[in-house]
């Protein structure tokens, strides 16, 4: 019996002196384990690092804390024993065996290396999980494909938007929110864009729907189209007419007609037409505006002069041989 008790002795003898004690025996008690060691969180968004730790059973945990970058020394974001951790980083463990956190609103400067570390009541009871798990914080982008393969987007095409990050976590769809403006659309990672036409244009942004601070970069949506809504607006004190439509890209020219004696000219290529003051009779005019899809012309005005008319009966009577008079026809 006692030979068998001093082999032992000189078998944990050896295995202290070559190193594999601490390894098989010591400090297979001692552990931290981080369930992802590498994780890729998008910016503004909140995530849990999941850890847990084991010890000796004769052991207190006393402190508990996590380091990011200095992870043995401090300072360290978050400490059982301090009140000066940001609200950020919230401790979501315990001191038994669940050692997890939790960071808010992940800024970039949050990327890097995260461990956790415990000291127990025991002298030289302190572990440090030195594997710890690191965070990549990148941002949502937009990406955008068209059906046809002209540059821009026109009236009547097809376009999808789809909600990207470089994580490539997969397919999230249901945690997606799409708006327009600022105003809500729709959920989804890809919005879909049908017979597009210049309602459409505007800035879209996406984001996580458990973050309201994981908006993507803007992406604009400019649909381009041909003049509508053509229209002639008149200054009378100065016998202006004045051009207006609606185009995408802007009105590239104007041109004005006019139609006297069933007769139709050019009469000026600027925005804005000055018409002479000496003449007599009708004039009708009217104006078109181009851009590279297309032209769209105004209605009539109709420009008179040698139109006689009378006031109402409590007011006195007048007639005007060079009087101005304009109509919409």
């Amino acid at each position: 019996m006692y030979e068998e008790h001093r082999h032992l002795t000189w078998m944990l003898m050896l295995l202290f002196l070559t190193g594999k004690c601490s390894t098989c025996v010591l400090c297979s008690k001692w552990k931290v384990d981080y369930q992802q060691p590498h994780m890729c969180v998008v910016k503004g968004s909140s995530v849990v690092i999941l850890c847990s730790f084991s010890y000796p059973d004769n052991h207190i945990v006393q402190e508990v804390m996590w380091g990011h970058k200095n992870i043995f020394a401090g300072p360290f974001i978050y400490h059982s024993g301090s009140n000066n951790s940001s609200s950020r980083f919230q401790y979501v463990g315990n001191k038994r065996n669940n050692c997890s956190l939790q960071i808010h609103q992940v800024e970039h400067s949050d990327e890097g290396k995260y461990a956790f570390r415990f000291i127990t009541n025991s002298t030289n009871g302190q572990w440090t999980g030195k594997s710890g798990s690191t965070l990549k914080i990148v941002d949502f982008n937009i990406s955008m494909t068209k059906l046809k393969r002209h540059e821009s987007i026109q009236e009547g095409d097809s376009v999808n938007l789809t909600c990207t990050d470089r994580c490539d976590v997969g397919n999230f769809s249901s945690v997606f929110t799409w708006f327009k403006n600022g105003e809500y659309l729709q959920d989804g990672r890809v919005l879909q864009l049908r017979n597009v036409s210049f309602t459409n244009s505007g800035n879209y942004t996406c984001s996580l729907k458990t973050g309201i601070e994981t908006t993507s970069g803007v992406r604009h949506v400019d649909v381009e189209y041909g003049p509508r809504n053509t229209s002639v607006s008149v200054t009378p004190s100065t016998e202006t007419l004045i051009c207006h439509s609606r185009a995408n890209p802007a009105v590239e020219n104007y041109t004005w007609f006019k139609i006297f004696n069933d007769h139709i000219s050019a009469a000026g290529h600027q925005h804005e037409l000055h018409l002479k003051k000496d003449f007599q009779g009708d004039h009708n005019y009217f104006c078109m505006a181009t851009n590279k899809y297309g032209s769209h012309n105004s209605s009539t005005v109709l420009h008179s002069r040698n139109i006689a008319f009378t006031l109402p009966a409590n007011k006195k009577r007048k007639e005007e041989n060079h009087l101005l008079c304009f109509y919409s026809l």
